[in-house]
């Protein structure tokens, strides 16, 4: 049985995990699904300073506390870049990368640059998404009880992530034995970027018949895509 570690989006926490982590669970895999610094259930640990690579570091350390070896490290939209980095910190506890419709983002790239028509509102030290982005298009294409169970969860995202450059020191320059998962119902990132992605590491392709949040639309599916190696 495989170890498993499942990193969450923007605006997300360890909670919108909760439909695989269960599947992977019950077929008997050992399942982390952290929420990040500031994030999910930690909201309330909010503050300047909380970046992609300070929450990398502590799922590193979350790897390093609980002995993970031959980790199947799994990111998913903004929590891509967090993988990228946790698995430059631990390269030696990796057995395969997953990336669910992800951000993967090359060193020195800012999220600003691949997504610059973002609709979110700047709150101080976080971001969020608009008031109409909420209401039409956050979740939007979920069932009507899990969009309402995930609209209860969301939480604003430290705002860092969207224009402080993306610090990967010889993440691209590794072997990785990766996966890439599109959705083809996201319009973002979209298509180009997991092309991208996939090509530079010489990833496994798939494809979902989803939106951005699989997890919760598809979980069967995606959890088969996960344990497919």
């Amino acid at each position: 049985m495989a170890t498993y570690v499942l990193v969450h989006g923007s605006n997300q926490g360890g909670w919108i995990w909760q439909p695989v982590a269960n599947l992977l669970r019950a077929a008997g895999h050992q399942v982390y699904a952290p929420s990040l610094d500031g994030c999910g259930e930690r909201k309330s640990q909010m503050r300047p300073g909380i970046t992609a690579e300070t929450q990398a570091d502590e799922v590193a350390q979350l790897m390093f506390y609980e002995d993970l070896k031959d980790v199947v490290l799994v990111g998913t939209s903004y929590g891509g870049m967090v993988a990228c980095r946790t698995a430059e910190l631990m390269r030696e506890r990796i057995s395969r990368l997953v990336f669910v419709d992800a951000l993967t983002l090359f060193d020195g790239e800012k999220v600003a640059d691949i997504l610059p028509h973002s609709t979110s509102v700047v709150d101080g030290v976080t971001l969020r998404p608009s008031p109409e982005d909420v209401a039409n298009r956050l979740f939007a294409d979920l069932n009507p009880k899990m969009r309402a169970w995930a609209l209860e969860r969301w939480t604003p995202h430290p705002i860092a992530f969207r224009f402080q450059p993306v610090k990967l020191d010889s993440f691209w320059s590794q072997q990785w034995r990766a996966s890439v998962i599109w959705c083809r119902r996201a319009p973002n990132p979209g298509e180009a970027h997991q092309r991208r992605a996939a090509e530079r590491l010489g990833a496994k392709w798939a494809e979902l018949d989803s939106g951005h949040y699989p997890m919760l639309s598809v979980p069967t599916e995606l959890t088969s895509l996960l344990t497919a190696g």
